[in-house]
């Protein structure tokens, strides 16, 4: 049916901004949104919406938002075809790769990737036709020492423990947020009304956090503790829990290898150790200790501020020992492992920890998962010799603002003799490439997200039409992808590089569980399986090969009423299959079969937190900060998301203000080892005193950017006073928080 112009439209959709995964309803008329609201009907989010929401329609009609290809002579940008475009990137990267091979292009992916459904489906293509070790992601900037602890207590990185927010009567949350990040690693609609729940049915929510966030306000009890110091606070309420016989790990007492080593590891860790060093008294800790082992049914729950800071490694190991002595690993109430629906259960196999197989070429920092620290980038790019990065790709990310010590890495990137950038916008970062290659709008291609139900608290299924069609000059990203594996390919493809890659991708795929022992389809054939999605092609295809080997699916006819894309395409609100269910030992992937207590490389890190009990405390350090209506820096450019008062401001503790002569309404200059910047300061007692907090991703100042609603509300980066010299030895990860800091009044 043809509609009229004027008639208006209503879409269903996910909304692709942040974890939560809300529901949308969405009215067009013609090539307009008129209207966003929450979908009543979507059996996870029930309605909810937060502001980011809402801005999917500025999104869309955003003017600077970049539509066509673009390559920069000079400082002149020129629009061309994609044709040009590709031309210009096979040649740049081409010359790099053959005289310095291909270690000598790096690849950087941004935030925005992980909630696209291209770009998760095909980057994998991409990146094996490149060749590189040298990929970097957001990830060793805010989660990768939750992946690397859950690689190695449970053998994967995918099967993370996710809090069973519904059921559960007691919260420990430990630097995390989730009132402002929607979840993180906790893929939960509407959380304020999820706590609001929990103590409605008798539960307590206790939050530790150097600052009193809006969840903090929210929480039966909050606790200021001292940055970095997490692991000190989290071994005593182990060393309690010991000392006190409370240990109880219930069912997986057979499960579990490393019992007492983590006993006499946690044995110089007492309560009275840790309050000197966190700032928590060693009454509420031995008290906290014993609601945790007291509660049938409790989390630890940890987040970026347990990650970002120099232990974050042994913080997201912790948070799931603790999970575990209390027999709340696996458990309802507790944290356990969803099931979702294109994810079988595991193979069984074992295998060796993805981790140190390689090392950075100048600091010889351990590869972890398959990628590099960002925090390592800029030297490599600086550095010359055998490996120097020459070439970039940077696709949906702004190191330039989100990276430690951003200017050094910018000066990098300025020197490097090819960038290409995939990018909706003429971003920090984007302005310094010389290809830049256009996504389309979110409302333009479909969506599922595949990455975040794999964190959802709930097992949910929900597949989104495009709203509108894809402009006949716009290419979708997975489109783009497979362009770029054609232009950094050792081969020369013969015919359509889109459908020879796009063939190639899923063949892999099929080819891959015709041969697992424990896939559905195991010894079919190839040809048999092809036929099914024959109708289907880029990541529909894709999608729906997932979905019907997956959990609930059709099994490619042996289970004819089971899930497919079909199936989900005739329920546009989404399809709920349940809450998370105990399933440890389908998950468990490690050598030994057991849940690995004390990693080895873990222990031996344990010698380094021992010896920081020695050192001073600074005086003054510098923490991150999140707001419900930013995520990172790409949607600072929708007035919905930047209008009112100024957010970008330090805040500071009145005794410190005080002791600096700061009053309200100044401006303070705040000195790191890597730089300095100019900020206004609000002053607040809903910090620790000797800290203070700057929230990230602003900075929008450059010139030579194309973000007109961004450039007049820049606010200050506050990774120019991060320190790439500064990270978790064990993972990489960027210290992002206690960021060692100086301060003086202006004038």
């Amino acid at each position: 049916m043809i509609l009229n112009e004027l008639e208006t439209k209503i879409n269903f959709r996910t909304c692709p901004l942040c974890e939560a995964t809300c529901g949308l309803e969405i009215h067009t008329k013609g090539q307009e949104v008129v209207h966003i609201k929450g979908d009543k009907l979507d059996p996870f989010s029930k309605g909810y919406l937060c502001p980011k929401g809402f801005s999917v329609k500025e999104l869309h009609a955003d003017p600077d938002r970049i539509r066509k290809p673009m390559i920069r002579r000079g400082s002149d940008w020129q629009e061309v075809s994609w044709d040009e475009a590709f031309l210009e990137v096979r040649k740049g990267l081409q010359t790099i790769i053959k005289e310095h091979g291909r270690n000598s292009v790096a690849v950087y992916l941004g935030n925005p990737s992980v909630h696209n459904l291209g770009n998760m489906l095909y980057t994998p293509t991409f990146l094996r036709a490149l060749g590189s070790r040298n990929i970097y992601s957001a990830s060793t900037l805010d989660q990768i020492p939750k992946q690397l602890s859950s690689e190695m207590m449970f053998g994967s990185d995918a099967n993370l423990p996710i809090p069973d927010i519904d059921h559960t009567n007691y919260f420990l949350m430990i630097g995390a947020n989730p009132l402002a990040s929607n979840g993180s690693l906790m893929t939960a609609p509407n959380m304020r009304g999820r706590l609001r729940a929990l103590r409605d049915r008798g539960g307590k929510l206790v939050v530790i956090d150097p600052v009193r966030t809006v969840t903090a306000k929210q929480a039966d009890e909050h606790h200021f503790i001292r940055p970095g110091t997490d692991a000190f606070f989290l071994f005593a309420l182990i060393n309690t829990l010991f000392e006190e016989d409370l240990v109880s790990p219930g069912k997986l007492v057979h499960l579990i290898n490393g019992l007492e080593e983590i006993k006499s590891l946690s044995q110089d860790f007492s309560p009275e150790v840790a309050a000197a060093k966190c700032g928590i008294s060693a009454t509420e800790i031995r008290r906290i200790a014993r609601e945790l082992a007291a509660s049938s049914k409790a989390i630890v729950y940890g987040r970026m501020g347990t990650c970002t800071q120099p232990f974050g490694t042994m913080n997201s190991w912790l948070v799931d020992v603790l999970n575990v002595l209390t027999g709340n690993l696996d458990r309802q109430g507790g944290v356990m492992f969803p099931s979702p629906a294109t994810r079988r259960s595991s193979s069984k196999k074992v295998h060796s920890t993805r981790y140190n197989r390689y090392q950075s070429r100048i600091s010889s920092m351990p590869e972890v998962l398959g990628e590099l620290p960002v925090s390592c980038l800029a030297e490599e790019m600086e550095t010359e010799g055998h490996g120097q990065i020459k070439g970039f790709i940077c696709v949906a990310g702004n190191p330039v603002l989100s990276a430690p010590n951003s200017k050094r890495l910018q000066a990098a990137l300025e020197k490097v003799d090819f960038m290409v950038s995939v990018d909706c916008y003429m971003n920090e970062t984007s302005r310094l490439a010389n290809v830049l290659l256009p996504v389309p709008s979110p409302l333009e291609h479909s969506h599922y997200d595949i990455a975040f139900y794999n964190l959802a608290i709930r097992n949910i299924a929900h597949y989104s039409k495009p709203v509108f069609d894809l402009p006949s000059e716009q290419l979708d990203d997975w489109q783009i992808l497979l362009h770029l594996a054609s232009a950094v390919s050792e081969q020369n493809l013969v015919g359509d590089p889109l459908t020879l890659l796009d063939d190639y991708t899923i063949g892999e795929r099929i080819k891959h569980e015709l041969k697992n022992e424990n896939s559905p389809i195991y010894g079919r054939d190839a040809v048999e399986i092809f036929s099914f999605l024959k109708d289907r092609k880029g990541p529909e295809r894709l999608l729906d090969f997932y979905l019907r080997i997956g959990p609930y699916g059709d099994h490619f006819g042996k289970n004819p009423d089971g899930l497919s894309l079909s199936v989900l395409e005739v329920n546009p609100h989404g399809m709920d299959f349940g809450a998370m269910k105990p399933r440890i030992t389908e998950i468990l992937q490690t050598p030994s079969g057991k849940i690995e207590l004390a990693p080895s490389i873990l222990v031996k890190d344990v010698k380094r937190l021992k010896q920081s009990l020695k050192s001073e405390s600074n005086p003054l350090v510098l923490v991150g900060r999140r707001d419900l209506r930013s995520n990172n820096s790409w949607l600072h450019n929708l007035p919905v998301l930047v209008k009112g008062e100024d957010r970008c401001t330090l805040w500071i503790h009145s005794s410190d203000a005080n002791r600096f002569g700061i009053g309200k309404g100044e401006r303070a200059i705040l000195k790191s080892r890597t730089g300095k910047i100019e900020v206004p300061v609000e002053i607040t007692d809903d910090i620790m005193p000797g800290t203070v907090s700057l929230p990230h991703g602003w900075g929008h100042s450059h010139t030579g950017t194309r973000l007109g609603v961004a450039g007049e509300h820049p606010g200050v980066n506050v990774n120019l006073l991060t320190d790439e010299q500064e990270f978790d030895p064990i993972s990489g990860n960027a210290v992002l928080n206690g960021v060692p800091v100086s301060i003086e009044k202006i004038g």
